[in-house]
């Protein structure tokens, strides 16, 4: 192997790098050579040595995450043994924005809580499924109590919460009418603050 050959494979490689480095999603192997201009092989051939180098079997130490390929692409990964102090950093220190229907549903649980999803889906008008689950996830709602005769399951906010908002307690909210374009519809029959 001549050093033109060795430095061109290094930085393709350093050029990888920066680009796994954004991706939010796993990166197909023709993406990637594409992005970079360079021939599907050589790009395969760079990925296999960094995931040996991230591995440490080039000599260096093995590192705190790993280059896999997954759901037909590739992608930066946390390992395993990590897992639990990246998820305290990212719930408790870099807590990450949510997604405005993620802030829509959030704001109707608060104003109007103990809420069964049903009835967030009603005001929202979308289903809430999914939203509530990332909400669940990220500890800022907690299942109340699940009604007796329907089954179903009431949504109430967290201390976490409170916390991320810089408030006390859920009065501290400002009153939700003059926030609205058309003052209370939609929270009208339940009886909004």
């Amino acid at each position: 192997m001549t050093d033109d050959v060795h430095d061109d494979g290094a930085a393709l490689e350093r050029r990888l790098e920066a680009i796994m480095l954004v991706a939010d999603e796993p990166l197909p192997l023709v993406t990637l050579a594409t992005a970079l201009g360079a021939p599907v092989p050589a790009v395969r051939q760079s990925l296999e040595r960094l995931v040996s180098d991230y591995d440490g079997e080039i000599g260096g130490p093995r590192r705190g995450f790993e280059l896999r390929e997954v759901g037909g692409g590739w992608r930066l990964y946390v390992r395993p043994e990590h897992d639990e102090v990246v998820r305290d950093f990212v719930l408790t220190q870099s807590p990450t924005r949510l997604s405005q229907a993620a802030l829509e549903t959030l704001a109707v649980i608060a104003y109007r809580q103990p809420i069964a999803r049903s009835s967030i889906a009603a005001i929202r008008a979308v289903n809430v499924d999914s939203v509530v689950r990332t909400l669940l996830g990220r500890g800022l709602i907690t299942e109340a109590f699940t009604d007796a005769e329907t089954g179903a399951i009431h949504y109430e906010t967290t201390p976490l919460l409170l916390t991320q908002l810089g408030i006390n307690s859920l009065d501290e909210l400002p009153p939700i009418s003059p926030l609205l374009p058309d003052g209370v519809e939609g929270f009208e029959e339940l009886g909004a603050r």
